[in-house]
C-alpha cells in the first residue's frame, strides 16, 4: 500500500509550495528551524543548485562555488547590514556563479549572465538539460574503497553523491535532493557495517533510486503543466488532489489555500533551492495549523520535526468519503440556474464543480478527473448558447461515464497486454512504440520511457484500484516525453498532444502512429558491428544492449512491421548467444553479422 500512498498523493507535497516570504518574528518557530536547517546545509543547497543549472560542470567547479556561499552566509550571519545580504540568495547564487572566472565561457551560459534578475532567472532554467545522455555514466566504486571515502572525509563523500545526483535530475526539487542524500548517508553507515557490503549497497540503492525517480516524475509533470499551460491548470490539480485526498475539506478552507499558494510555486520548478526549501516548510505548517478541518490522519505527522513532516503526510491513508456525502451533487447537472452561476465567476464555478466531484470519485485518477472537468466545461459552453439549457446539459453524468468508459478501456487494454506478454515483451512493445512516435528522442530517454511503462503495468495491473493507478503512472510517462520547458519541441504530432489539452494528453497519444515527418539515417553508424567485450556484459548490461539494439534499429528501419523488427532483435540475441560460447568471438561476429544486415534490408 505505500506505493499506492506514494503515487496518490507524493505529488501534494510538492504542489503546494505557499507564499515563501516567511515570517521573521523571533517566536516563529518554523522559521527559526527552517532558517537553521538552510544554515546548515548551505553548502549542499549550493551543490544542487549549480549542478542542476551548470550540468557540465566539475565537481571541484561545484565545492569552489560552495566555498563561497558559504563564506557568504557566515558574513551576512556576522553582519547582516552589508548590502548582498539584503539581495536574495538566488541572485546573490546566480551573480557568484556569472563571477567564478571563465566558468561562463567554458560552459557556454555566458548569454544567461548578460541579462538580470527574472529574465537572468529564466535564462538559467531553459538552460537545464533534461537529457542527460551527454554526461558520462554514474561513477561506481567499490563498497570497501567507498566505506574508506566515507570514513575519511563524509562532508566530501556526500556532497560528491549530491552533485552527481542533482546534474543527471535538474527539475528534481532540492528538498528532495536533501532527502537523498540522507538517504545515501543512512544506506552508507549501515552497509559499511555490514558483512555482504555489496548486497546491501545493491539492495538499498534500488530503494532510494526508486524514491528518486518516483518523485522526479511528479515534479516534472508538476512544472511542465506549470510552464506549459500557467496558473489555470496548477489550480484545478490542487484542488483534484487535495479535495480526492481529504474530502471533508470545506471549500472556503480549499481556496484559501490556494490563494495563499497561487503566486509562489514556480520557485521550485525553477530552481531557487532556498525559496523551495522554505516554502516546503511554509505549507506544512499552513497544513498543520488547519489539520482539524483538513484531516484527523496527519495529527501525529505534525508533531514531528520539519525536515520528516512531509513524508509522514505523504504516507498518510486517504480518508474516507464522509458518511453524508452523496456520490451525486445534482446542482451541477438539475439547476436552473446553472448558466447564470457559470457566468458570475467561471473560475469559482469550475472549482466547485472539481471540489464536489474529486471528493465524490476517490476512485478516479486525477487525469481522468481533469478530463471530466475540461468535458464538462465544454458542455456548459454549448449548452448555455442553447435554447434551453437545461434540456442540454441534463445529461452531463452520462457525458462523463462515456469519458471515464473510454479511459478505462485503455487500461485494461494495457493491463490486458501485460498479462498477455509478460514484462519483457511489453517492453519490446513500448519500446517499438514510441521509437516510430517519437525517432527524435535519444535511446537513452526512449530505454527509460519502455522501462517506466513497464513499472507502471506492473506496479498495478494486479490491484483493486488498476485504474487510478495505471492512468496516473501513465499520465507521468507523458509528462516524461512532454517534458518541462516550453520550447522542447519533439515533431509536429507528438508537440500537438503535449500542447493542446493538458487533460487529454494520454488518449492523444494513444491514438498516434509513426511519425510521417521523420526521415531514418542513410547508414548504420555502427549498429551492426559487435565485439568481443559484448560477452563480458552481465546480464543487465546486455539487456540494456539488447534494448538499445531494438530502439536503434527502429530509427534506421521505421517501415518495419514490429514483427520483423522483433524477429531481428531474436537474431541479434541468438547471434550474441552463438559467438560467446566459442573460443575466438570476434572472428564469429565478423562471420555473422552480415547475415544479420542482410536480413535487415529484406524484412
Amino acid at each position: 500500500m505505500k506505493q499506492l500512498k506514494l503515487i496518490g498523493f507524493v505529488i501534494f507535497l510538492f504542489f503546494l509550495t505557499e507564499s515563501l516570504n516567511l515570517p521573521t518574528k523571533p517566536q516563529d518557530v518554523d522559521f527559526s528551524t527552517t532558517q537553521k536547517f538552510i544554515e546548515e546545509n548551505v553548502g549542499h543547497i549550493t551543490t544542487i543548485a549549480f549542478a542542476q543549472y551548470i550540468q557540465e560542470a566539475s565537481f571541484e567547479e561545484a565545492e569552489m562555488l560552495a566555498k563561497a556561499m558559504t563564506e557568504y552566509k557566515d558574513q551576512c550571519l556576522a553582519n547582516s547590514t552589508l548590502s548582498q545580504c539584503l539581495k536574495l540568495p538566488q541572485d546573490v547564487l546566480l551573480e557568484t556563479i556569472c563571477a567564478m572566472e571563465g566558468l561562463p565561457q567554458k560552459h557556454n551560459f555566458s548569454h544567461c549572465c548578460s541579462k538580470v534578475n527574472d529574465e537572468r532567472r529564466r535564462c538559467f532554467f531553459r538552460n537545464k538539460k533534461g537529457d542527460v545522455g551527454f554526461l558520462p555514466p554514474l561513477p561506481t566504486l567499490d563498497p570497501e574503497v567507498k566505506c574508506q571515502a566515507y570514513k575519511n572525509n563524509s562532508e566530501s563523500f556526500l556532497s560528491n553523491y549530491i552533485y552527481e545526483v542533482s546534474r543527471r535530475n535538474p527539475f528534481v526539487f532540492t528538498p528532495t535532493l536533501l532527502r537523498v542524500t540522507d538517504l545515501i548517508e543512512e544506506m552508507t553507515k549501515t552497509c559499511c557495517e555490514e558483512q555482504d557490503k555489496a548486497n546491501c549497497f545493491r539492495i538499498k540503492a534500488e530503494a532510494v533510486v526508486r524514491y528518486l525517480k518516483g518523485l522526479s516524475s511528479y515534479q516534472k509533470n508538476v512544472c511542465g503543466a506549470y510552464v506549459k499551460f500557467g496558473q489555470q491548470v496548477l489550480n484545478s490539480i490542487y484542488i483534484v488532489i487535495l479535495s480526492n485526498k481529504f474530502p471533508r475539506i470545506e471549500f472556503k478552507e480549499l481556496i484559501s489555500l490556494l490563494q495563499d499558494v497561487s503566486s509562489k510555486y514556480d520557485v521550485c520548478c525553477e530552481g531557487d533551492a532556498v525559496q523551495c526549501v522554505r516554502g516546503r516548510s511554509k505549507v506544512m505548517s499552513h497544513i498543520c495549523s488547519k489539520q482539524d478541518s483538513i484531516s484527523n490522519n496527519i495529527k501525529k505527522c505534525c508533531e514531528k520535526k520539519i525536515p520528516e513532516r512531509g513524508e509522514c503526510i505523504i504516507n498518510s491513508n486517504k480518508d474516507d468519503r464522509p458518511n453524508d456525502l452523496s456520490l451525486k451533487e445534482s446542482k451541477f447537472t438539475e439547476n436552473e440556474h446553472l448558466c447564470e452561476e457559470r457566468k458570475a465567476d467561471q473560475d469559482i464555478f469550475m472549482a466547485k464543480f472539481l471540489y464536489e466531484y474529486s471528493r465524490r470519485h476517490p476512485e478516479l485518477s486525477t487525469p481522468q478527473l481533469l478530463r471530466i472537468a475540461s468535458v464538462y466545461d465544454d458542455l456548459l459552453k454549448e449548452c448555455c448558447n442553447a435554447e434551453t439549457p437545461p434540456d442540454c446539459y441534463r445529461n452531463a453524468e452520462s457525458k462523463f461515464n462515456e469519458t471515464t468508459e473510454k479511459s478505462l478501456q485503455i487500461v485494461q487494454k494495457e493491463c490486458e497486454r501485460f498479462q498477455r506478454l509478460g514484462e519483457d515483451d511489453l517492453k519490446y512493445h513500448y519500446l517499438i512504440k514510441f521509437t516510430k512516435m517519437a525517432p527524435q528522442l535519444s535511446t537513452d530517454e526512449v530505454t527509460f520511457l519502455g522501462e517506466e511503462m513497464v513499472t507502471a503495468l506492473t506496479t498495478c495491473c494486479t490491484l483493486s484500484e488498476e485504474f487510478a493507478c495505471v492512468d496516473n503512472l501513465v499520465d507521468l510517462v507523458v509528462g516524461e516525453i512532454c517534458g518541462v520547458n516550453e520550447n522542447r519541441t519533439i515533431n509536429p504530432a507528438v508537440d500537438h498532444c503535449c500542447n493542446a489539452n493538458f487533460a487529454f494528453r494520454r488518449p492523444c497519444f494513444e491514438a498516434l502512429g509513426a511519425d510521417k515527418t521523420y526521415v531514418p539515417p542513410s547508414t548504420s553508424k555502427g549498429l551492426f558491428t559487435f565485439h568481443a567485450d559484448l560477452c563480458q556484459a552481465h546480464n543487465e548490461e546486455l539487456q540494456r544492449k539488447k534494448d538499445r539494439f531494438l530502439v536503434n534499429l527502429v530509427k534506421l528501419k521505421p517501415e518495419l512491421t514490429d514483427e520483423a523488427l522483433l524477429s531481428l532483435l531474436t537474431d541479434f540475441t541468438n547471434l550474441v548467444d552463438k559467438c560467446c560460447k566459442v573460443e575466438g568471438p570476434q572472428a564469429c561476429f565478423n562471420e555473422q553479422v552480415p547475415e544479420l544486415v542482410a536480413k535487415s534490408q529484406v524484412s
